[in-house]
């Protein structure tokens, strides 16, 4: 039985057409996502700005395309919330450095030793009962 949460396969997007902009319809085509939630998205993240014309119509840039297509990423294949994947949009100028974890203090006294030397030897136990009859 897999407990995994089955998540969508990855979907091939379309090549984005070199034009200069795109109508809300065509983005959401090229980027597999309904007009509604691009709407959404506008409100959610700042760096998504459509240039608005006749009639309050859309028009996206290539560069807005590209964003949408890694907010997209973020959230529906990577699992990132909407404040997650707006951070990780703010802070990528920022070069990722991995988070130095310290390891736990260990108490080197006799009575420390002795107290991980039988929890090591319940351990073993668990996993071969032969063992620690030797040990």
């Amino acid at each position: 039985m897999n407990d995994r949460v089955n998540k969508p396969a990855a979907i091939v997007l379309p090549p984005i057409p070199a034009k200069r902009y795109f109508t809300i319809g065509e983005v959401s085509e090229l980027c597999g996502v309904k007009p509604h939630v691009l709407r959404y998205w506008e409100q959610e993240f700042t760096q998504l700005k459509p240039v608005k014309r006749r009639g309050n119509r859309r028009y996206y840039q290539h560069h807005e395309v590209l964003l949408i297509r890694r907010i997209r990423e973020l959230l529906y294949e990577q699992g990132f919330t909407i404040s997650g994947a707006r951070n990780k949009l703010d802070g990528s100028n920022e070069p990722e450095q991995p988070e130095i974890v310290e390891p736990p203090a260990i108490s080197l006294d006799e009575e420390g030793i002795e107290k991980v030397r039988a929890e090591l030897l319940d351990i073993l136990q668990v996993l071969r009962p032969e063992a620690v009859a030797q040990a």
